[in-house]
């Protein structure tokens, strides 16, 4: 008897196992809190950037338009 129940416990374990890989968890994965400040940073940063291209971007269009390129 302890026999076949090793046998089978066996086998349940590995069956679960396969199934568990299958399975996966559609859960996001954890960043650290250091992470998210240093991503948010970057954003921050990105966002601050943005804004001073597209003036940047306006005075040399203007530029052009006033020498009549």
């Amino acid at each position: 008897m302890n026999r076949k129940k090793k046998i089978n416990e066996a086998l349940k374990k590995r069956q679960k196992k396969t199934n568990a890989k299958l399975h996966r968890s559609n859960k996001p994965r954890y960043i650290s809190k250091a992470d998210r400040a240093k991503t948010e940073a970057e954003a921050a940063q990105n966002q601050d950037a943005e804004p001073q291209q597209e003036e940047q971007q306006t005075a040399e269009d203007s530029q052009q338009e006033s020498t009549g390129e």
